[in-house]
Formats: structure tokens, C-alpha cells, sequence
């Protein structure tokens, strides 16, 4: 059994900086309210320490691989929860441009295992909302440094 979880932002300031936003992982703390915590370097193979607060329920702290770094636009890492088969997510952000000004990021999420049937509720309305919310909040930020540059 597999779940998909996509969710997407435009935003009014270049690729870059949101991209500069996406990945500065000393600041999640201050405006990332679904991320609220990340450790690790941002290279292929390494390990990530993430904590992730759904929009209901507590806080989950997860130890992902990156897999795939493209520098300003994607960011993919894969984790799972016990032992494989169980509970597996590959998370990726596409960071895109779209126009002269302005960019779009996706947020993606591809679940499968044998939780996922009795799991999926609970990423519909907990994991989807904070998605968005993380969206919103990366937007305001990118867009107010954008502007503060202008």
C-alpha cells in the first residue's frame, strides 16, 4: 500500500531565495512550523535529524538519509519508521521559477508499508495541513526578504 501527499506555493520572490529559506536549517525553529528542528549536512548519504509537528498529534523526531541535492532546486531525502516495509516516506521539495520574479515549491511526499492503510487518516489530517502550513510560512519569509532587498 502506498499514499501520496503533494502540496504546492507560489511565491513572489525568486528561486533563490527561496531556496536560501528552504535550506538554512539553523533557522526552522524561528518560522518553520512543520519542520521545527533540522540537523545535518546537506550532501548526498548523509543523515538528517528532523522533528516534525503535524498540524494534530505530537512531534516526531526522524533520522532520514538525503538522497538527492540539486542545488537550488530539489532536496529528497528518504526515512522510515521500524524497519523497512513498515512505514517508508521519501520526502522531496522542488524549488521552481515561474516568470521573472517569482518561483513555486512543491512539497511531496510518497508513504508505503504495511502502516500505511492504518496511517493514512492520520497523514490526511495531520500531515497534509502542516505541509501547508510550512508552505505559507516559507512563502511569508521568502517574501519579506525579497522585498527587504528590493
Amino acid at each position: 500500500m502506498s499514499k501520496e501527499l503533494v502540496s504546492s506555493i507560489d511565491i513572489e520572490a525568486p528561486a533563490e531565495q527561496v531556496w536560501k529559506v528552504l535550506v538554512d536549517f539553523p533557522a526552522f525553529p524561528s518560522w518553520n512550523p512543520f519542520i521545527t528542528s533540522a540537523e545535518g549536512l546537506l550532501e548526498v548519504g548523509g543523515r538528517l535529524t528532523l522533528v516534525m509537528q503535524p498540524a494534530r498529534g505530537a512531534a516526531v523526531k526522524l533520522r532520514p538519509t538525503l538522497v538527492e541535492m540539486v542545488e537550488g532546486h530539489r532536496l529528497r531525502w528518504v526515512g522510515r519508521i521500524g524497519v523497512r516495509g513498515l512505514f517508508d516516506a521519501e520526502h522531496l521539495f522542488v524549488v521552481e521559477t515561474r516568470g521573472a520574479a517569482g518561483s513555486r515549491l512543491l512539497q511531496q511526499e510518497q508513504f508505503s508499508g504495511l502502516l500505511v492503510p492504518f496511517l493514512s487518516r492520520s497523514l490526511d489530517r495531520g500531515t497534509l495541513p502542516a505541509f501547508r502550513a510550512m508552505n505559507a510560512a516559507l512563502k511569508n519569509r521568502a517574501e519579506k526578504a525579497s522585498a527587504a532587498r528590493a
